[in-house]
């Protein structure tokens, strides 16, 4: 597995001047993504949906809303 491409815009194209610790979305070989985020699963996990499941080995990111919205036009239909 390996990085294909950044799903959006870059962290410094977002205003990020050093880059450092800025969330990012990118597409896997394997069709799969990989999100950088803040990482909240303890703070979250009680408060998922009763139709929803976190496996162990699994965290929830949070990802800013700017971050995904800027990726929208990146991310593929199918």
């Amino acid at each position: 597995m390996r990085i294909v491409r950044r799903i959006g815009a870059s962290p410094r194209e977002r205003g990020s001047m050093s880059g450092d610790t800025c969330p990012d979305i990118f597409e896997l070989s394997d069709g799969n993504f990989a999100v950088i985020g803040t990482e909240a699963t303890d703070e979250l996990d009680n408060l998922l949906p009763a139709d929803a499941a976190r496996a162990d080995y699994e965290r929830i990111v949070i990802v800013s809303r700017e971050t995904l919205v800027r990726a929208k036009t990146d991310i593929p239909d199918a």
